[in-house]
This record gives C-alpha cells, sequence and structure tokens, in this order.
C-alpha cells in the first residue's frame, strides 16, 4: 500500500515520487549517474528519466518529481512557493512539510480539474504565489488571506493546537490547513474565472454583488454575527459576510467533496445506500446537484458515522440546503466549462 506522502516503500524499500505528468506515484530506479527511471503501471518505451525536487532532496519537505531536463530544480508545487518559513527554527522545517504537503493536496485537485494554475512568471500582476510567514517584531502578525494571486499563510496554521485554538476563538465547526489552502485558492480563481467574464451575472444572481463594500461587511459580520437562519442559504456562518467570502467558502467545500469523492472511487468505495449507484460512474457530471444527492450525501453521513465511533467529531459536519447546491453546481458549471 502506497499513501500520497510516501517517499519510500515500506514493504521492499524502493525510493518512491509522485509524477504529476501521468498523476502516480510511482517507485524509482536510481542509476549509478543519478538517473531516476520510474517504475510505471502504463509502462512505454518513451518513460522520462526525472529528478526529484530538490526539497525531496535537500529538505525532505517534498515527494515530487520533474522531467531529469526541466531548468528547474523545484517540482511544479514547490516554484509557487515565493517565502518559506525561517528555518533557523528547528520547529519551522516540520510546520514547512505541513504546509507544503496541504498545498501538494490541493494542486493535485487543481491539475485533476484541469484548471489553469499561471504562476507570476506568466502573470506578473496577478499569477500564483504563496508566502509562507510567522509573526515577527518586524512584521508584527502575519494575516493568512488573498491579495491579487498572493496567498500569504501564517505558519501557525500548521500546529495542530494553535489552529484549535483559533478555530474555538471564532467559533467555527472547521478548520484544517488545508481548508485554508482551498479557501484561499477561492479568492485566487474568483479573479481568474469569474471577474470580467460571461459568469459574473449569473455569479451575481446566485451569490449576491461582490461590489457591496467588504471592510463594512466584515465589521458587520465580526460585530453582529451572521444574519438569522444563514443555514439555509450558506455552507457556513462566515460565507454569509459577503459574496466574495461565500464562493471562497463554496469553492472550498467543493474542492473537499470531489478530492474525497476521488479517493473513495480510488479505494472502490461503494455504499449500499448510495442513490442510483452505476448510472452516475464519474466524480464530476453535468448535474452536480445529482452527485452530491447520490454520492457525497451518503458519503458524508458514512464518514461522520465512522468518526463518531472512533471517538472523534464529525468529519463534514455541514449541511447542504438547496440554496448551497444550487452554489456548487454553479461552481461546476464554471470548472467543466473551461
Amino acid at each position: 500500500m502506497v499513501f500520497f506522502d510516501n517517499v519510500f516503500c515500506e514493504t521492499c524499500g524502493d525510493t518512491l515520487g509522485f509524477i504529476p505528468e501521468t498523476m502516480e506515484m510511482a517507485s524509482f530506479i536510481i542509476s549509478n549517474i543519478g538517473e531516476w527511471r520510474p517504475h510505471l503501471k502504463n509502462h512505454n518505451e518513451n518513460i522520462h528519466n526525472y529528478k526529484p525536487c530538490n526539497n525531496y532532496l535537500s529538505h525532505g519537505v517534498c515527494n515530487w518529481m520533474l522531467t531529469a531536463d526541466d531548468p528547474s530544480d523545484l517540482c511544479w508545487s514547490c516554484r509557487y512557493t515565493e517565502i518559506i518559513p525561517a528555518l533557523n527554527n528547528p520547529d519551522n522545517k516540520q510546520l514547512w512539510f505541513l504546509l507544503e504537503s496541504a498545498k501538494r493536496r490541493l494542486f493535485y485537485t487543481l491539475y485533476a480539474l484541469k484548471l489553469p494554475i499561471p504562476s507570476r512568471m506568466e502573470q506578473p500582476e496577478s499569477g500564483l504565489v504563496f508566502h509562507f510567514k510567522e509573526d515577527d517584531a518586524t512584521e508584527g502578525e502575519i494575516l493568512t488571506g488573498h491579495d491579487s494571486g498572493l496567498i500569504t499563510l501564517n505558519i501557525t496554521e500548521a500546529e495542530d493546537v494553535e489552529r484549535e485554538i483559533r478555530r474555538k476563538a471564532m467559533h467555527e465547526p472547521y478548520r484544517t490547513l488545508l481548508g485554508h489552502f482551498r479557501h484561499e485558492s477561492g479568492h485566487f480563481y474568483w479573479d481568474q474565472l469569474i471577474d470580467g467574464t460571461n459568469w459574473i451575472e449569473p455569479y451575481r444572481e446566485i451569490f449576491g454583488d461582490e461590489r457591496m463594500d467588504y471592510e463594512n461587511a466584515l465589521h458587520l459580520h465580526y460585530q453582529q454575527g451572521p444574519p438569522h437562519n444563514w443555514e439555509n442559504n450558506y455552507v457556513s456562518a462566515y460565507a454569509s459576510t459577503h459574496p466574495w467570502e461565500d464562493w471562497a467558502e463554496t469553492w472550498a467545500h467543493y474542492l473537499h467533496i470531489v478530492d474525497a469523492l476521488d479517493t473513495a472511487e480510488h479505494w472502490h468505495l461503494t455504499l449500499q445506500n448510495e442513490i442510483g449507484r452505476g448510472t452516475n460512474d464519474n466524480v464530476l457530471g453535468n448535474n452536480f446537484s445529482n452527485t452530491l444527492l447520490n454520492k457525497w450525501a451518503p458519503l458524508s453521513q458514512f464518514l461522520n458515522t465512522m468518526n463518531r465511533s472512533l471517538g472523534h467529531k464529525d468529519s463534514y459536519p455541514f449541511l447542504l440546503p438547496n440554496g448551497v447546491i444550487q452554489k456548487l453546481s454553479f461552481i461546476d458549471s464554471v470548472v467543466m466549462a473551461l
């Protein structure tokens, strides 16, 4: 059994790595001259030699590969990180590993959905880039957020205890490192896929008019809380703050659902109470609401029940009323139209 973050096989000891081009884990034969030759399921004579990401060899925080002739020393995921935590603090290396690991899971889903991922080199003013920072005397408190393609994460979000403290302080039912990446990527993809496109008016009809004052909306949310019966129209209380946040929260849930269903499919998981099983074999379809009702609802119920049997909180403590299903289906339509 091989998992997404493995760097060696627990059984035979082979060196492992993930190949983004083929979207699969592979074992590698390393020659005397340093060539990494993979064993792949769909082996052919034109197979590439690969090299490990420099963060694999030098720091042990990555397990992704790139073709041997790639001029970069960093894999597709790591090259989007512009600022890393200061490694003179020994604790920061583990936090950096956790940050990169979560980011690789985000990138896996973005690749699987065939979403564009323009870099700062391709789009200097709005391309995607990551800064992983910590609070210090110079910059003060680092706020996790998005600004024109720049996603900044406070590295303390990678600490389980600190993240739980913040979750309770914010009265959130759910707060994960991967969830932060998914949420902030939602702001990035609103800029990429919605703003200035033919989708903007349908977006406003479903999510609301994003031209309303954002700072004032945040102030009202933190002063007054979410509106009464927000659960009828929003996937989370924070989603009710502003149409931008509603999109980002719903986008995060879309990626969450797609990735979980993809994992279940790879494990060949089927549930007897799945509705219409066999009529919709793909994770995504033309009618995403059917996917939510037929596949995600029973899977999320199973996961929550399993967590309870193990003494844990629900893994998916959310409801999906019709208003949220409409928003998720809209996001799926945008993605599938690419």
